[in-house]
Parts: structure tokens; C-alpha cells; sequence
């Protein structure tokens, strides 16, 4: 992960933290989005350091409630705000946002520069957005942001187990979401509403498949379909129904369910097969997709 200020370990130093989870993805080209979850439940009472100025925001979430947020930009201090768990908040990199670091605190914060908005902006035919339009050192209770965080805390806690393909939906629909709901991001009045072509569906099925541990990115995926990356995205949910990701998942339980049978390949052996992390993952996907573990299924519906 890079040390850059605003997101991975260099972001955690400005918290003073060691070490804290982050993810990094190119989903959109050379535009870098970053997730990084910062956390400390008996913090010792500092300003967060300050960041090198950049057209880039942070899009934070609250995990936890943080009562009397403190709060300047541009050296000049906003008016306090109690920040409740769930809520929604917004640093504008180019202002220097420093803010009181002195109760205990959790949050998700995504990096996402002016870059991977013109970038998403540029494949929906849309107008380039300004600045978000927020209140500073205020929350705002956004379910969709709530959600799409909350969604990569897995991830966070164990990143060996995260697809690429997961991470680039998640963020990808983040900063399309923040575009338009903040930026006034407007998609043209008549959206490409169709799916894939059959060929261009079945292109996508065969590299997924070949692909089970989810090491191919959806930006690899859709220049193979020759559309760009959130065309493939939504068209792809419209042919197959359901994003690449979840489909991807389905893929690895059915081939695990094929695998299973064959009682000469240990649990671990088939996880492996599949492109789970380990046994571990492999065991919790798959009782959630089917219902019971690999154990149970293979002893009584595994054949002899």
C-alpha cells in the first residue's frame, strides 16, 4: 500500500497510528481510489497532521459516534458538530482539513481525487462535476455510502481474501454515487439501458471463470468486451442478473461442488481449486450460498 498522506499507512501516521487496513484499486485507469479504516477506542488527544494539499477528497464514514467534532479548514475553525455512527462526512484535500483527534473514533475513509471523477464523468458521457457540495465538519446520513462501506469491512480485516473484482465494484459505485449525489453529476437523459452483446457475455463468463481467485480486474474484463469499465458493470448485471462479483461466487461454489466428491482432495485442496483464500473462506462462502458446510454437504450429499 502506498505511503501516500491521504490514504494506507501514511494516513494512519497522521492519526498516529502504526499500522491500519487499506485498499487500493485502479478500477478506473491511472485514477488511484483508496479505502483505509482507521480506528483507536483510548486515543491520546491530538490535531491530525497535515496532509499535502491535492485535488482529492476524503469521503469518511462513521462507525462510531464522535460527539463535539472540531474541525478547521484553511486554518479557520467550522462550527461544531456531534458526528453520529452511520453519518457521512467530507474533507476537501485542497483545504487543509485538520480536526481534534480526542475520543475514541472509527471510521472508513475512501481517497478518491478529482482524477477518478473525470474519469467517471468521461465514460458516462456526462459533464465534468466542480466541488462537492458538503458542510464542513458536518455528517450527512447517506445509506448508500453506509452500505457500500460496511461492505468492505471483511475486506479490510483480511484483504488476502479480497477480490479484485469485489474492491473495484465497491469503489467504482462509491465514487459514481458521491459524483452524483454531491457533485451533481448528470448520466445522459437516454442511458444505454441494454446488456452485453452474447459474445461479449460470454467473453466475460469465460475470463471470469478462468479466473476463480478474482485476481482480474473489471477494467481487464471490459477492454476484452470493448466497452468501458461502468457500461461493463451495469451492462453485465443486466444479461446475467447479478453483478460480475456475485457471479464470480457462484462460479467457485459450483466447481466446488464439483470438486467435493472426490473425497482424495482435502477441504483445504478443493478451497484452493476454487480461488478461496483458505479453507476458512472457503467454508463461510459456501455454507452461505448452499446452506451447510463443505464438510456436511460432502458427507451427505457428496456421493460415496
Amino acid at each position: 500500500m502506498s505511503h501516500s498522506g491521504a490514504y494506507g499507512r501514511g494516513f494512519g501516521e497522521k492519526f498516529g497510528l502504526a499500522e491500519v487496513p487499506s485498499l487500493l484499486t485502479r478500477v478506473l485507469r491511472k485514477a488511484d481510489v483508496a479505502v483505509t479504516e482507521v480506528r483507536s477506542d483510548d486515543p491520546v488527544p491530538r490535531y491530525t497532521e497535515a496532509m499535502p494539499r491535492e485535488d482529492a477528497y476524503l469521503v469518511a464514514v462513521q462507525l462510531r459516534e464522535f460527539p463535539r467534532h472540531e474541525y478547521w479548514e484553511e486554518g479557520r475553525q467550522v462550527p461544531v458538530h456531534d458526528l453520529l455512527a452511520g453519518q457521512t462526512t467530507f474533507y476537501d484535500l485542497k483545504r487543509n482539513p485538520v480536526a481534534c483527534i480526542d475520543k475514541p473514533y472509527h471510521g472508513i475513509f475512501f481517497y478518491i481525487p478529482r482524477t477518478a471523477f473525470n474519469l467517471v464523468a468521461d465514460e458516462l458521457n456526462a459533464a465534468r462535476i466542480g466541488e462537492l457540495d458538503y458542510r464542513p465538519g458536518a455528517g450527512v446520513s447517506d445509506p448508500t455510502t453506509l452500505s457500500l462501506a460496511q461492505s468492505l469491512r471483511a475486506a479490510l480485516a483480511e484483504p488476502q481474501r479480497a477480490t479484485r473484482l469485489f474492491v473495484d465494484h465497491v469503489t467504482l459505485a462509491l465514487a459514481t454515487h458521491v459524483a452524483q449525489t454531491y457533485g451533481g453529476l448528470v448520466p445522459p437523459i437516454e442511458p444505454i439501458r441494454g446488456g452485453l452483446a452474447p459474445w461479449q457475455l460470454r467473453r466475460a463468463k469465460e475470463l471470469l471463470t478462468a479466473n476463480l481467485d478474482g485476481a482480474l480486474s473489471v477494467r481487464e474484463i471490459a477492454r476484452e468486451c470493448g466497452v468501458s469499465v461502468s457500461h461493463f458493470s451495469r451492462a453485465f448485471r443486466v444479461s446475467a442478473g447479478m453483478a460480475p462479483h456475485s457471479w464470480l461466487l457462484g462460479r467457485r461454489v459450483e466447481r466446488a461442488r464439483s470438486l467435493l466428491p472426490n473425497r482424495r482432495l482435502s477441504l483445504s485442496e478443493v478451497a484452493l481449486a476454487c480461488g478461496f483464500a483458505d479453507q476458512s473462506h472457503f467454508t463461510r462462502i459456501f455454507t452461505r450460498e448452499v446452506g451447510v458446510s463443505p464438510g456436511t454437504w460432502r458427507r451427505t450429499l457428496g456421493g460415496p
